[in-house]
């Protein structure tokens, strides 16, 4: 069994058995920080301490869901970087911080360690055989959580081997990858015409109600993704961006070498 983490220890010595239970406010109070929800220019959150007692300000223009995450973002400075100055902008907290420093990024995964504890996480997912976004949205009714981070823990949780990958009109934003799918399927920029996400993006289509089977090569410029297929299901999470699912169901896309290149070996 996988060892706990700092947040999940913290959830397990509160006596948290329900992600109905995870009250980030009251969580926050017996760490010494008090919350307040104030307008914020320029960033989503940030904490300011004093030996043991800290004042947490959240931007109360956000959605409530990533003024969340915001919170447990910040309760993982406070549990890690206790007497420093950090000012936590949007880019940097989340799906979006691709580019985030070592800090934000240690934070980050307290947060998602704190909302979606595994503990609690592990048995929900496996409810879900498929990974779809239907089985997003049922982590989303559980943790109070978005659905960028619900996807990003499943797919970091090894539910099924498989990308997660972020378009605007301006090409690919973001993506993360299970630890099952080799480094080297890495999804393109820009969207293939083929795809169903192009039509979702631009041509607004309503959203994938279920996954479709597409060849590998219209998400990965290698010449051996032309002999798969898999499983892409896309979502439209605003005017402008869209995420899609990439589920892998071949197993040869997840040898550590293409089959050809290691039978020449």
């Amino acid at each position: 069994m996988k060892a706990l983490t700092a947040a999940e220890r913290l959830l397990q010595e509160l006596g948290v058995t329900e992600p109905s239970e995870i009250d980030l406010e009251a969580i926050a109070w017996t760490r010494g920080a008090r919350v307040r929800y104030r307008p914020l220019d320029g960033c989503e959150a940030r904490i300011t301490g004093n030996g043991d007692r800290a004042i947490i300000t959240v931007n109360d223009r956000s959605s409530p869901r990533r003024r969340r995450f915001s919170l447990a973002h910040e309760l993982g400075h406070w549990h890690y970087h206790r007497g420093r100055l950090l000012v936590c902008r949007a880019s940097e907290i989340g799906a979006a911080a691709q580019h985030a420093s070592s800090f934000e990024k240690v934070a980050d995964t307290y947060a998602a360690d704190l909302l979606m504890p595994r503990y609690l996480f592990d048995p929900i997912a496996r409810a879900h055989r498929k990974l779809t976004f239907q089985t997003v949205a049922a982590i989303v009714e559980a943790f109070d959580v978005s659905r960028p981070a619900a996807a990003i823990r499943l797919i970091e949780a090894r539910h099924s081997p498989a990308l997660l990958v972020c378009h605007g009109p301006n090409g690919r934003k973001w993506f993360a990858r299970s630890p099952d799918v080799p480094s080297r399927w890495f999804p393109r920029d820009d969207l293939d015409s083929e795809s169903f996400a192009f039509g979702v993006l631009f041509g607004r289509q309503p959203d994938d109600r279920m996954p479709h089977k597409i060849g590998a090569d219209a998400w990965f410029e290698r010449l051996e993704a032309e002999r798969y297929e898999l499983q892409e299901q896309t979502i439209r999470t605003a005017d402008d961006e869209i995420l899609t699912l990439l589920v892998i169901t071949d197993a040869d896309m997840l040898e550590e070498w293409e089959p050809s290149a290691r039978r020449a070996r």
